[in-house]
Formats: C-alpha cells, sequence, structure tokens
C-alpha cells in the first residue's frame, strides 16, 4: 500500500471534523442563545433609588447621587436598561438643557443601556382647571424632553379621587381622559408615546384603565401596568386584562401592594405576560417601607435574579 496515498483522505477527514465541531454550538451557547431571545428585558426604574437620588450636599445643593452615577451602577450589575425619572434630573421640574440631556443619552448609549422612558408627577384628577393645565405643560415640557434623550415614553398619572366626587369618577375621568388627549396629540409631533399608570387613585381596576384608554383613543397613549397597584382580589387578573393595553411596565415586590408580605409570584406573573403576547422591557421598582431596613444596592439584583430566573424557567 502507498502511504502517500492515505495521507490526503486522513487529513481532509480531520479538517472536516474539526470545522464542523467548531460550527456546532455548544450546549452553554445554545442555552445563551435561547436566553437571549427570550421577548422580555427585566431592567431598573430609578425609583428603587428615589432616597438616594433625591439626597443633597447641605454645603452646595448638589445631588449626592446622580442618574450618571445610576448608569454605572447598571452596568457594573449588568442591567441593560434604565427609566430616569424625571424628578431625578436635577432641575426638576425644570427640563434640563439640551446640553445635558445629550450627554445623559450618549452616556448611556456608550454605556449600551437602554433608555425606556421617564415620568412626572402631575394631577389630572384635580377639580381645579389650572391645576390640570399645568400638568398637561409639564407633561408636553418632558414629552419634548424625552425624545432629546431617545427615551420612548413619558409616564402620566392620573390623580386621586378628588375629595366630594367618591361617586362621580366618570366625571373625573372625563376631565383625564381630555387631559390624556392633548398630551398623546402633542407626543405624537415628537414620536412619543404617554403612559397612563394606574396608582392605585383614580386608576384601581384594569376595568377603569381600560375605559380611559378607550376614551383617549390615541396609538401614542398606552399603559403602564404597575403591578403593586390594582385594588381587586387578584391582581393578576386584573394584570393578564390588560395586557392588550401595555407599553411598559412597573413591576412591584408584591402584586398585593406597599408593606404585604406576600410576594409576586414572578414565574406567573411571567407566564400571564408572555401568554399576553407582551414583548419588551420590564423594568421593576423596589421601595422602601416604613421602619423596615432598605438597601436599594441588594434588594434591587436580588429581584433582578428572580425575575431573570422566571423568564428563563418560562421562555425554556
Amino acid at each position: 500500500m502507498n502511504r502517500n496515498k492515505m495521507v490526503f483522505p486522513v487529513a481532509l477527514f480531520a479538517t472536516f471534523i474539526f470545522l464542523n465541531l467548531v460550527a456546532i454550538p455548544s450546549i452553554a451557547q445554545k442555552k445563551k442563545n435561547k436566553k437571549e431571545s427570550a421577548p422580555l428585558t427585566a431592567s431598573l426604574n430609578a425609583y428603587s433609588f428615589s432616597d438616594l437620588l433625591t439626597a443633597r450636599d447641605p454645603r452646595n445643593k448638589e445631588q449626592v447621587y446622580t442618574l450618571f452615577n445610576l448608569l454605572d451602577w447598571c452596568v457594573a450589575n449588568h442591567i441593560k436598561a434604565l427609566d430616569p425619572t424625571a424628578y431625578f434630573f436635577p432641575t426638576y421640574p425644570e427640563v434640563p438643557s439640551d446640553e445635558y440631556l445629550r450627554k445623559f443619552r450618549d452616556r448611556a448609549a456608550e454605556l449600551g443601556i437602554t433608555i425606556t422612558g421617564t415620568g412626572i408627577r402631575n394631577n389630572f384628577a384635580s377639580p381645579d382647571p389650572k391645576v390640570r393645565a399645568e400638568g398637561v405643560q409639564l407633561a408636553k415640557d418632558w414629552i419634548v424632553a424625552a425624545s432629546k434623550m431617545g427615551a420612548p415614553m413619558v409616564r402620566l398619572f392620573s390623580g386621586d379621587v378628588p375629595k366630594g366626587y367618591e361617586d362621580k369618577w366618570e366625571e373625573v375621568a372625563g376631565w383625564m381622559i381630555d387631559c390624556y388627549k392633548e398630551c398623546a396629540a402633542h407626543a405624537e409631533k415628537y414620536g412619543v408615546q404617554i403612559g397612563v399608570q394606574n396608582h392605585g387613585d383614580m386608576l384601581q381596576t384594569a376595568e377603569q384603565c381600560i375605559y380611559v384608554l378607550k376614551g383617549v383613543n390615541s396609538k401614542w397613549a398606552g399603559l403602564i401596568v404597575d403591578t403593586g397597584n390594582f385594588k381587586t382580589k387578584d391582581p393578576y387578573k386584573d394584570i393578564e386584562t390588560v395586557i392588550p393595553y401595555a407599553i411598559n411596565w412597573q413591576v412591584k415586590e408584591s402584586v398585593f401592594g406597599l408593606g404585604s408580605e406576600v410576594p409576586t409570584d414572578y414565574k406567573r406573573l411571567i407566564q400571564i405576560v408572555k401568554n399576553g403576547g407582551y414583548r419588551g422591557y420590564l423594568p421593576i421598582e423596589t421601595l422602601s417601607i416604613r421602619g423596615k431596613t432598605y438597601d436599594p444596592f441588594a434588594l434591587v439584583p436580588q429581584m433582578l435574579t428572580e425575575i431573570n430566573k422566571a423568564i428563563d424557567e418560562v421562555y425554556k
């Protein structure tokens, strides 16, 4: 047998095996790709760090901890997206300068962090037209700001049930709808959506949220699903009902409200989200409870770990 005749086939076979082994993803890589393909990304709402972000140095009144600091912390903790609530910008309620907004947008992009939205304080349920008008103007100002820093939506409240109107919900909802309509029309000009948040105030049930959104009747308005502020016997049912209207979220530690000892069943929640067809970001919001030690630097990573585990299990 001519030994030289065997060299080429053996070498060719070895090369073939090598190339195919390289081309076949490892089991770990397959799992990684599967995780990355899940249509949900757990992220952070800046309100989790409210106390720290509102603290001021008594010597110069400067922020002790800024949204820029929070961006850096997000990177260190592998958090891919942030909702920088408007009242943590140093000039709130005034909008920061274009330079500041651009700097914040560019820093987030540099770090690979998506800005998922922002939010203001407003009261569209006030019987005083002046208060409602002030809220509309504030929303308009921050809609423009959102567009400049690359935030796709501005989160708006409804307002508490006004005294004397406890049995006149639809009348008050009418004021709210008019305000939201004006905000949505302005938001359309800037390619930004408004997010109506159920905050346990005028909006306590899925039915109430849908009533208002149908009244606004704009593709530039949607719902921010606050999982901890449906004041019903089974908040999971309300969450399931409103998913078709959801454009963003605030996932809380308990669906039964602040202070409840019953933790959110994250796997059940994620399954509901999946069944409802929502795709996108799921910002979490941890909250301090009076009388209990609160450390967002520990609680936020813990909660994100639990949610990511639920996402992996539901989308496996």
